[in-house]
């Protein structure tokens, strides 16, 4: 994908194209490939899969904003294969450049961390490892990755207290996901958690009340109410509803501050219509619920999303 956009300043015409993915593929053999440049590593769900048509509900899940930072790429290299001796198992190893925990936030933890390939500073990488695999209806992911996230030079670093190298200030995130297909019925279980254990001292140098702990986790179900008419067109009606649970503070450092906002409920429904490939009409009812008010209960509220996806 690519996003162009441009300003006039002073009569002058500027503009930026920014560039999501841009990679050269080299085919080893008929099923192991590398991939070099920027590119998007196997986390989660929507991170690798991330077009509009291929999630339900207007937004994607907050999991998968506010845990799992999608879309999380950069610039490096990646290895894709496929296991010769169990069929429907695939694997996927890559190394790509690290996070920058000056920008890191309370509430969002890493996502404004990423440095998104062209950004990138400091020598931090990440490195990525996916297993994935595939049996009858089910397809099932585990991933691990391990990101360095000091984006300062060595003397900034000394100054600032913190780690220098590949992967100094260490984040770590894991996570596993389950999806069930069959007979117009689609489920998706995902659960996540990220540990960043130095937070103390990524506080000490930048006060972003980083935390030491998130977690994640949510479960959707839907089923396409037009699975047994006639296919056309691969038009579909999926009826869908999906909990999320999410702990942005599962762990506090020690220098940081508890925030009960960051303990937040999801619960949606909806409807995702797809006229033609490649076109989703979505609308979806979602109810937002924190531990704001209280450590022990969740106040909340109610809004209805309404929205149009495409990929070309």
């Amino acid at each position: 994908a690519m996003i162009v956009g441009g300003v006039s300043s002073n009569g002058e015409e500027k503009g930026e194209i920014a560039m999501e993915q841009a990679f050269v593929k080299f085919d080893i053999n008929a099923t192991t490939y590398l991939e070099a440049g920027l590119i998007i590593p196997r986390i989660g769900i929507i991170n690798e899969n991330h077009l509009p048509t291929t999630f339900n509900g207007v937004n994607r899940p907050m999991v998968e904003q506010l845990i799992i930072p999608s879309t999380w790429r950069g610039i490096g290299v990646a290895l894709f294969g496929a296991s010769h001796k169990v069929q429907g198992l695939n694997y996927s190893l890559s190394l790509t450049n690290g996070l920058n925990s000056g920008n890191f936030e309370n509430g969002s933890g890493i996502k404004e961390g990423r440095q998104q390939g062209a950004m990138a500073t400091g020598m931090g990488l990440t490195a990525n490892g996916a297993l994935l695999y595939y049996y009858k209806n089910f397809r099932f992911q585990l991933s691990s990755t391990t990101s360095g996230s000091t984006a300062v030079g060595k003397e900034m670093a000394d100054s600032l207290h913190l780690s220098y190298g590949a992967f100094a200030n260490p984040v770590f995130l894991n996570e596993c996901n389950i999806q069930f297909r069959k007979a117009g019925i689609e489920c998706k279980v995902l659960a996540c958690m990220i540990n960043i254990p130095d937070a103390d001292n990524i506080n000490n140098a930048y006060s972003n009340n980083t935390p030491a702990a998130m977690l994640g986790m949510y479960v959707e179900f839907g089923y396409n109410l037009l699975y047994k008419q006639k296919k056309e067109n691969n038009k579909a009606l999926i009826l869908f509803g999906r909990a999320e649970y999410l702990d942005a503070n599962k762990k506090i450092a020690e220098n940081g501050t508890a925030d009960n906002a960051n303990k937040k409920i999801y619960l949606l429904g909806g409807l995702t219509y797809k006229p033609l490939k490649g076109i989703a009409i979505k609308c979806d009812y979602t109810q937002q619920m924190s531990g704001q008010q209280s450590s022990s209960g969740f106040e909340g509220s109610g809004s209805i999303n309404i929205g149009l996806g495409y990929n070309f």
